[in-house]
């Protein structure tokens, strides 16, 4: 299995968006939209880099 390390640069960027993007979920007017367009956005970045998302349920 490849190794792969993200720099710190990188992971700061990853942080920095999870926290712009929880951010703009807390403030929208419509929650409901604003969660559909975030997991779109990660659904697209996840499928991407080769992950299949329908594997990734929670409860």
């Amino acid at each position: 299995m490849e190794k792969t390390r993200m720099t710190k640069k990188e992971q700061m960027a990853v942080l920095i968006d999870i926290y712009t993007d929880l951010q703009r979920i807390q403030k929208a007017e419509d929650r409901d939209k604003e969660i559909s367009i975030q997991l779109c956005k990660a659904k697209a970045k996840l499928m991407a880099l080769g992950v299949v998302v329908e594997d990734l349920t929670v409860g």
